[in-house]
C-alpha cells in the first residue's frame, strides 16, 4: 500500500562500466547507486527492484546513497541485493525490510582433507548419507532436538559458541565464523512466543527454497596467498551450506514490521511503501528489533554449526577424512558499525539484504590469520554452474559490502513452469552432479536458468571494486529442501 508520496520517473546515468546512478527525485534524500554492467542492469522503465532502490533512498538518516549489488532483484520493501546505512545520531532508522524475513541467512564453507580423485566411486554413498542426515524441507525436524524453551534461550543468546561448548564443533570453528559465532545484545524477551514455537523444532535444519548443502570441488585458484590462508587448494573437495534462521527469523520480521507500522506516526515518518516500515535506531521499538534480530542471528549461526557437525560425521564415517571450517558469513543483517563519512567517524546502522560484508585487509574485526588477505566472502551460484570464494578489498565504495549470489531472474512459479523437476535432476546427473531433493516442485523452482549468470555477477563485483576473486568451485552433489 502506498502512502501518497509521488513516484517520479527514474533517471539512470552510467558513471563507469560497472556503476550506474539513479538521480535524486521527489522524496529521495540521496541518489541510488547500482553496481551492474549493461547486460545486468534491470530495465529502469519496468523493473520494480530499481524502484525499490529509489524508495530506500527516502529513509530518514540515510547516508551517502542507496546501493544495489549486481545480483539485485525485487524483494520485500528493500530489493534483494540492497545496502543502506543510516546515521544513528541524525535520527537514522532501522527497517526489518532491510534485513529480510530470513534473518542472518548466510553461507558456510567447509574444506575436506580430500581431493577430487579420492571421491571417485564414493560420491553416491556420501550423498546418500548426507541426504539422510540433513533435515530439510518445510516440515519439522532438526539435528538438535531441544526438549524445552530453556535450551532455545541459550541458543538465542549464545549462537554457535553455545553449540560448540555443548559439543557440536571445535573451538577453531568460532575463529572462522563472523563475529566469533555470537552476536552480543541479543534479547530473547523481544522474540514472540509464536517465533519461539516455530524455532524450537528446527535447530540444525536446512529449510527449503534456495537453501542447500552442496558438495563442491575447487576448480580454479585466482589468488594463491589468499587461498592458502583460507585453507583451499585446487581440486580440493568442499561443502557449502546455505541456510538461515528458519521460521523463528521469519516470525521475528513479521512481528516487528507490524510494531513499526503502528509506531511510525509517532515519529512522523512517512515511507513510499509500507514494506519499508521503520523507526529510529535509538527508539524503544528500534532497540527491541535489534535485540530480537540479534537473537535470531545467533539461532542462524547455531543452525549452520549443527549442520556442519552432521556433515563432518558423514565425511568421517564414509570417507574417513576431516572437514575444517573455511568461514561463515551472513548476507541478511543490519548492524551498528563505524565508518568514515564526510571526513568524520560516524556510527551507522548498515542494512545488508542479500548483500555480504566484505572487510578489507587489516580491518580490526578480521579473525587471526586473515588480516593480510581480507575477509573471505562466500558467493553461491546455482546447482548447475559454480560458486565463488572472494575476499574484501581496500576502498570498497558501499560500506564494505558486495554481492551474495547469482540473483533471480524468474519467479519460482515461472521456473517451475519452464522445466519439470525430474527432467532437471536427470540433466544435472548427466553432467556429474548428484541430487538429493525432497520434491520435484522445489527442485524445478531452483533451476539454474532462473538465475543470473554467476560468472558475470562476480566479474561486475570485482570490476566495481567491491571484492577480489580467490577461487571458483563447481558442484558435484546437491542436497535440497
Amino acid at each position: 500500500m502506498r502512502t501518497g508520496i509521488e513516484e517520479p520517473a527514474l533517471e539512470v546515468v552510467r558513471e563507469t562500466p560497472y556503476r550506474f546512478r539513479i538521480e535524486r527525485r521527489g522524496a529521495m534524500r540521496v541518489p541510488g547507486i547500482v553496481f551492474a554492467s549493461r547486460a545486468l542492469l534491470p530495465d529502469p522503465s519496468t523493473d520494480q527492484a530499481l524502484r525499490q532502490v529509489a524508495n530506500v533512498a527516502t529513509l530518514p538518516g540515510i547516508a551517502r546513497a542507496s546501493y544495489a549489488m549486481p545480483d539485485v532483484h525485487w524483494g520485500y520493501g528493500f530489493p534483494i541485493g540492497g545496502v543502506a546505512a543510516t546515521d544513528v545520531a541524525l535520527g537514522g532508522v532501522v527497517s526489518p525490510g532491510g534485513v529480510g524475513f530470513d534473518i542472518s541467512c548466510g553461507v558456510r564453507l567447509l574444506a575436506a582433507d580430500l581431493d577430487r580423485d579420492g571421491l571417485r566411486n564414493r560420491l553416491g554413498g556420501l550423498m546418500d548419507i548426507l541426504g539422510h542426515a540433513i533435515p530439510r524441507g518445510l516440515h519439522r525436524g532438526a539435528v538438535w532436538r531441544l526438549p524445552t524453551r530453556e535450551g532455545l534461550h541459550d541458543i538465542l543468546t549464545g549462537g554457535a559458541q553455545y553449540a560448540v561448548e555443548a559439543g557440536h564443533g571445535v573451538p577453531r570453528d568460532l575463529l572462522r565464523c563472523e563475529d566469533g559465532g555470537i552476536v552480543t545484545g541479543a534479547e530473547p524477551a523481544r522474540v514472540s512466543a509464536r517465533a519461539l514455537e516455530r524455532g524450537l523444532g528446527q535447530v540444525g535444519s536446512l529449510g527449503s527454497g534456495n537453501h542447500f548443502l552442496e558438495v563442491q570441488v575447487v576448480e580454479e585458484i585466482y589468488h594463491e596467498p589468499a587461498a592458502q590462508a583460507f585453507g583451499l587448494r585446487r581440486d580440493q573437495v568442499c561443502v557449502m551450506i546455505h541456510c538461515g534462521s528458519r521460521g523463528l527469523g521469519h516470525q521475528v520480521c513479521t512481528d516487528h514490521v507490524r510494531l513499526m507500522e503502528e509506531a511510525m506516526p509517532r515519529y512522523r515518518i512517512a515511507v513510499p511503501d509500507r514494506q519499508l516500515a521503520c523507526v529510529p535506531v535509538e527508539s524503544p521499538e528500534g532497540r527491541a528489533y535489534l535485540g530480537a534480530m540479534a537473537a535470531a542471528t545467533n539461532y542462524a549461526r547455531a543452525n549452520r554449526q549443527l549442520l556442519t557437525e552432521a556433515t563432518r560425521r558423514a565425511f568421517e564415517s564414509h570417507l574417513g577424512v576431516a572437514v575444517d571450517l573455511v568461514y561463515d558469513v551472513s548476507h541478511n543483517l543490519a548492524g551498528l558499525e563505524m565508518h568514515d563519512l564526510d571526513g568524520e567517524r560516524r556510527q551507522l546502522c548498515v542494512h545488508r539484504k542479500g548483500a555480504t560484508k566484505a572487510l578489507p585487509p587489516w580491518h580490526p574485526d578480521l579473525p587471526p590469520g586473515l588480516a593480510e588477505t581480507g575477509q573471505p566472502v562466500l558467493i553461491p551460484g546455482t546447482m548447475g554452474t559454480a560458486s565463488y570464494v572472494l575476499a574484501g578489498v581496500p576502498g570498497n565504495p558501499a560500506f564494505h559490502s558486495t554481492c551474495h549470489g547469482a540473483g533471480r531472474t524468474q519467479s519460482r512459479h515461472a521456473a517451475a513452469r519452464s522445466i519439470r523437476g525430474r527432467t532437471l535432476r536427470d540433466d544435472l546427473e548427466a553432467h556429474g552432479i548428484l541430487v538429493r531433493g525432497t520434491s520435484w516442485q522445489g527442485l524445478a523452482e531452483e533451476a539454474p536458468t532462473a538465475y543470473k549468470d554467476i560468472d558475470t555477477v562476480v566479474e561486475v563485483s570485482t570490476g566495481a571494486g567491491l571484492c577480489g576473486k580467490v577461487a571458483r568451485l563447481v558442484p558435484v552433489g546437491v542436497v535440497k529442501g
